[in-house]
């Protein structure tokens, strides 16, 4: 019988955790099935371009696996059972039920309100691409010198702040930091971000933790009020909650506690990629919520699945970081170096150059999907064995970033 593993979710590392394991492991021992609501890939790293007016490639999810033994399940997941090892699932036929031998779980994250009275009512959210066309669709009806404010000062805020600014200058726009302008990049990566968004006209609001979201304004928590026309919300994301309903090992955010080879610390037939996964990193810090985190769990828990199943050695490179790729708009960019634990460096790398280095790796990452057949030895093993069930280990303690708001 054919060793059956289920993925759930087609972001970034569901789909190249698939993809790499259809490369792993002969068609006749093994059926991969992708569980996804969507037809298409999202790239999600780009939701901030849709947002802006940007149309951006479709990218089939048939086209991507066809050739590769993958098969697609257009359908949304309700449930795991993970002591059953059955997966809950509506799709257009209806409500059923899917069987697994090993499941990757890899269904993401979305917007997270944080519980800010209002914010679920009046911001908008570019998460998801329903939320990033909802926003488009809302910006399209502003006139000019309306004022539109990013809530967050991490990643995904910088580059929404800019990209809306560049794409339409005609508006007022602002962002609204809970800390600094950048604090976490070094001296010259400050610098750069601050030139950037005073060439863009984009106010700063430094400090500004917002506790409350209404319809023409947003509220600090020292009681300053921000007119906005419009608020995107991008204080960071909250993990999909199916994981927390099951008898897994999670976090108190609802993530999933993994060991190095991204398998699930409670239930050894279940692995978790993603941001739906708590990993540990180098200097045991846990791994950021991101696209830079997500495609090496995808190729470890892929390649050690593979591993478990053929007999084979399992993969122990410790996952590690570079850099911080952030995009400012279409022309500019910024490049921060990092530590292999994620903290800057002096190094940076700016300009047109920067922005043409981060569309490279937004380009690489979709290609990456695109083609999972391509890139690693066309020789597939052979299933030899179940995969072995592992000792129940403790949870890691949960601490650092867990506690604050992620940055992506």
């Amino acid at each position: 019988m054919q060793h059956r593993i289920i993925v759930l979710g087609a972001g970034y590392a569901g789909a190249i955790a698939a993809g790499r394991l259809a490369r792993r492991l002969r068609r006749e021992d093994v059926a991969i099935t992708v569980v996804n609501a969507e037809p298409d890939f999202v790239e999600r790293v780009r939701m901030h371009q849709l947002a802006a007016g940007q149309d951006l490639k479709p990218r089939p999810l048939n086209e991507m696996f066809a050739g590769t033994g993958v098969e697609l399940r257009l359908a949304k997941v309700d449930g795991v059972d993970v002591d059953r090892k059955i997966v809950a699932a509506t799709d257009d036929n209806g409500a059923g039920e899917l069987a697994y031998d090993t499941l990757v779980y890899a269904l993401g994250s979305g917007w997270n309100s944080r519980g800010v009275p209002g914010a679920a009512e009046h911001a908008y959210q570019i998460a998801s691409r329903p939320g990033a066309l909802r926003l488009r669709e809302r910006l399209a009806r502003l006139d000019a010198g309306q004022a539109v404010v990013v809530v967050g000062g991490g990643l995904t805020g910088l580059e929404a702040a800019t990209e809306l600014a560049e794409a339409r200058p005609d508006l007022d726009v602002a962002l609204a930091a809970h800390g600094g302008l950048g604090d976490w990049l070094s001296p010259k990566g400050r610098q750069h971000l601050r030139k950037v968004f005073g060439q863009l006209g984009i106010t700063v609001h430094e400090q500004a933790a917002v506790a409350g979201v209404e319809a023409d304004r947003v509220v600090t928590d020292d009681g300053r009020a921000i007119a906005a026309a419009v608020t995107v919300w991008a204080t960071g994301f909250a993990v999909h909650p199916i994981a927390k309903a099951t008898t897994l090992e999670v976090t108190g955010t609802g993530r999933i506690v993994v060991d190095a080879t991204m398998r699930s610390v409670s239930h050894p037939d279940v692995y978790a990629i993603g941001d739906a996964a708590f990993a540990m990193g180098r200097g045991g810090k846990p791994l950021r919520m991101s696209c830079a985190s997500g495609t090496p769990m995808a190729w470890q828990a892929a390649d050690a699945i593979a591993a478990r199943l053929t007999g084979g050695k399992l993969p122990n490179a410790p996952l590690r970081y570079f850099n911080q790729c952030i995009s400012l708009g279409r022309k500019e960019g910024l490049i921060q170096y990092v530590t292999a634990d994620d903290r800057a460096v002096p190094a940076v790398l700016t300009g047109r150059l920067a922005a043409a280095y981060k569309e490279l790796v937004c380009k690489g990452a979709a290609w990456g999907v695109a083609n999972p057949m391509l890139g690693l030895p066309a020789r597939r093993r052979r299933v030899t064995r179940q995969p072995a069930p592992a000792a129940r280990q403790p949870a890691p303690a949960v601490r650092g970033p867990e506690s604050r708001s992620v940055r992506r």
